[in-house]
């Protein structure tokens, strides 16, 4: 999966790239003045590839702050050189990463709190953007990032497979176990031991937290503390047992997924290795030129109560602590994930498959109101009936997101959740054990990060 997540910035259409060289300073975050007429220099930093829709966003900025050079620096953000940069005095005005990283550096003071600078641009952050995507960068009662993007996990179904075994969509279901593990059995096949193709796959590391999440589990307190050792989140470890001692064990079921061609002719799909798996939004786009040779349908990915669930992903901009121009990098940083910046995109993007003949599956930009506007304009109907409920599963769920959760060790959670989740599905450990380990390492991270 980590291929997986790596490769997806190559190939959905929902990635910007920018980078910056720094502009060094030393203003305290706490004086610092986001009213200014944002005008001068702005360095940006941590964004590669701009693809059709990030320079289309770039250009729509650029035409609203003609007061503004940016000087873009096309390097991938890289944790351990953030921090060597701020202590260094080589401070970018904006930087993108993962919204995992946000809490981490607002407890230790590297970025600043943006309320002042969505006041000075008429943002209200709740309304413009969707709850869960604010939640992710919300410590301290102050909201630190700029949030963009989020493409919600749901199931996609590989239809040949289920017919064949005699299962049926709903049956597709993590909130009726029974049911599911009855299904998966249909669809499983192996030789000799080894699977050839699996029922289901429910990525258990790669979407660790969704199986948590959605079984009632909780990553962390109110304060950002982390909780891994909730008895809570047994359940969800437990349940992704089931499915992969089903399938031959999860070292078997590992090993397998990883020899998939996920983004080749002969991607699990195409080649009938799977008849389920969990994936974000931006598969279907890699799955796309693939329609005449699968059938593909969709179901929302449901919590313990029946209920659709998913959990929002993604970058987000900051403003580092001693960052030159404040001001500018705010109105910057606003003009990008605009309504009138997402609808360039929208066009930009409606412009590509058009001349590629490619299937446009929409943008999910982490706001409802452009995410909407994009689909009605844009995402017609591509004349495969399978492919476009697929397309419209993942705008159904994308309003029933929850956040991972904001906490200043919300990386090393992830990393340590991953390494319990491992561990108990080898049969290592226990559940418990496993959750206690974790527990201890992420809480070790968590008072690092807060020492002050």
């Amino acid at each position: 999966m980590r291929r997986t997540l790596a490769a997806a910035a190559l190939v959905t259409a929902s990635v910007v790239v920018l980078a910056g060289c720094g502009s060094g300073g030393d203003e305290p975050a706490a004086d610092a003045d986001f009213t200014t007429e944002p005008e001068g220099a702005v360095s940006a930093w941590g964004f590669e590839n701009a693809d059709d829709v990030g320079q289309a966003r770039i250009d729509y900025a650029a035409e609203q702050l003609s007061g503004v050079e940016v000087d873009l620096d096309a390097t991938a953000f890289d944790a351990q050189k953030f921090t060597t940069r701020i202590a260094s005095g080589d401070v970018p005005d904006v930087v993108q990463m993962d919204r995992r990283y946000v809490t981490t550096y607002a407890a230790q003071g590297l970025i600043m709190p943006l309320d002042q600078c969505f006041e000075a641009q008429d943002v209200s952050p709740r309304d413009h953007w969707y709850p869960a995507v604010v939640d992710d960068v919300t410590y301290d009662d102050a909201v630190w990032a700029v949030p963009q993007f989020y493409q919600p996990p749901a199931i996609l179904l590989n239809k040949a497979v289920l017919d064949e075994a005699g299962v049926t969509a709903e049956q597709i279901d993590p909130s009726q176990p029974d049911v599911l593990l009855e299904a998966i059995g249909k669809m499983y096949q192996e030789s000799n031991g080894v699977p050839t193709r699996l029922g289901f796959d429910p990525v258990a590391t790669g979407q660790s937290g969704l199986w948590i999440l959605a079984t009632g589990g909780q990553l962390n307190d109110e304060e950002g503390a982390p909780t891994l050792d909730d008895p809570s989140n047994v359940a969800g470890i437990e349940l992704l047992k089931e499915i992969t001692d089903a399938q031959g064990g999860f070292a078997a079921v590992k090993s397998f997924t990883d020899s998939f061609d996920a983004f080749g002719d002969n991607n699990q799909y195409v080649a009938g290795q799977v008849g389920a798996q969990v994936n974000n939004q931006w598969y279907p786009n890699v799955l796309s030129p693939y329609v005449d040779q699968v059938e593909l349908a969709a179901v929302p990915f449901r919590n313990s109560d029946g209920e659709p669930f998913t959990v929002a992903s993604g970058t987000a901009f900051v403003v580092p602590a001693g960052a030159a121009n404040p001001a500018a990098a705010c109105a910057w940083m606003i003009a990008l994930t605009s309504d009138d910046a997402w609808m360039a995109a929208g066009e930009a993007r409606a412009e590509t498959r058009e001349a590629d003949g490619g299937i446009n599956t929409g943008l999910f930009t982490g706001s409802p109101q452009p995410d909407q506007a994009i689909r009605d304009q844009w995402v017609v109907e591509s004349g495969n009936a399978g492919f476009d409920q697929v397309i419209a599963t993942y705008y159904d769920v994308v309003a029933d997101g929850e956040s991972f959760g904001s906490s200043p060790a919300g990386q090393e959670i992830q990393d340590e959740l991953n390494n319990a989740v491992t561990a108990a599905l080898l049969g290592d450990k226990s559940a418990e054990d496993a959750l206690a380990d974790a527990q201890q390492a992420a809480m070790r991270a968590y008072e690092k990060a807060t020492a002050g």
